[in-house]
């Protein structure tokens, strides 16, 4: 072989070297969810080649934080598909640096159509048409709800499985669309629990209270803020035993079952927010499930 061979041997195989640094390790990114509908919950999973900073994921226009599991390589987040989503396939940009090198990857979820039931129920006529001289505290109320929601909270306060709030069972499926004495109303945006008046209320993981009080239509209600844009919603309450600022843990009462607000029986409301995504309490419960929860 020629020296001017040798040269142009050694230029390609230090152009490949190049070209392998330039692209930086591969991203092994994964998902798991009960299905790839409107109001799951997704885990999404991104391995990277060697410890560092957590990677940057983005999903339906929202920052995802990603903590670390196992030997640090392992980063797990949670992405919610709000109930109204359409149909199709959402891409989840994903960075991470390694090595001095910026690797960029884009996981794609096909999202499929779900069809929800629809309940009709029979509730006292001034919670289907309100009076006049209430609008103005139904609204006011509405914007602070959504004022929280829209705060994703710096510290994860939650951690390990969640449990049930009460020990009662499921009666109310979740994004079931609502019929009022006879007017269509929004869809059921979260998940109902049979439970006796009185019946303690427990908190499904850790949390900050953010919220406590008296709604128009949700009767007593109480806010947790579990940390990373991920809320629960408690309604419908007899009493509330916590006030807002209170640390709470997992399993630890907030309150009582109650049948306050627009119901039509004694029963626990629940409802989860995941960056404002709208999803169902359950996917949390099968997705982190707490061996110490009551069924």
């Amino acid at each position: 072989m020629t020296r001017l061979m040798r040269s142009a041997c050694a230029l390609l195989i230090l152009g490949a070297a190049a070209a392998a640094v330039a692209e930086g390790p591969a991203l092994d990114i994964s998902h798991r969810a009960r299905a790839l509908h409107p109001g799951e919950v997704v885990i999404l999973e991104v391995r990277v080649a060697e410890r560092g900073t957590a990677p940057r994921v983005t999903a339906f226009g929202r920052s995802i934080r990603l903590f670390p599991v196992e030997d640090g390589r392992l980063w797990r987040g949670l992405v919610g598909i709000d109930l109204t989503v359409e149909p199709g396939v959402v891409p989840v940009a994903v960075e991470v640096e390694a090595g001095g090198v910026e690797v960029r990857e884009t996981y794609e979820l096909a999202v499929e159509p779900k069809q929800f039931p629809t309940r009709r129920l029979r509730v006292a006529p001034r919670y289907v048409d309100p009076p006049p001289d209430v609008l103005a505290r139904i609204q006011r109320e509405a914007r602070e709800v959504a004022a929280i929601f829209e705060v994703s909270s710096a510290e994860r306060l939650w951690n390990g499985g969640f449990r049930k709030p009460v020990p009662g069972p499921a009666t109310s499926s979740f994004g079931r669309r609502s019929v009022f004495n006879g007017q269509a109303r929004n869809p059921h945006s979260g998940t109902d629990f049979r439970s006796g008046a009185g019946t303690p209320i427990r908190a499904p993981n850790g949390g900050r209270v953010v919220l406590t009080g008296n709604q128009y239509f949700s009767g007593n209600v109480v806010i947790l803020d579990h940390g990373w844009g991920l809320y629960s919603y408690f309604a419908h309450l007899s009493t509330i035993d916590v006030a807002e600022g209170d640390l709470v843990a997992r399993g630890e009462v907030v309150g009582a079952v109650g049948a306050t607000g627009r119901v039509t029986g004694a029963h626990l409301h629940w409802t989860v927010r995941l960056n404002e995504a709208r999803v169902d309490p359950l996917a949390l419960l099968e997705l982190f499930p707490d061996s110490r929860s009551r069924e």
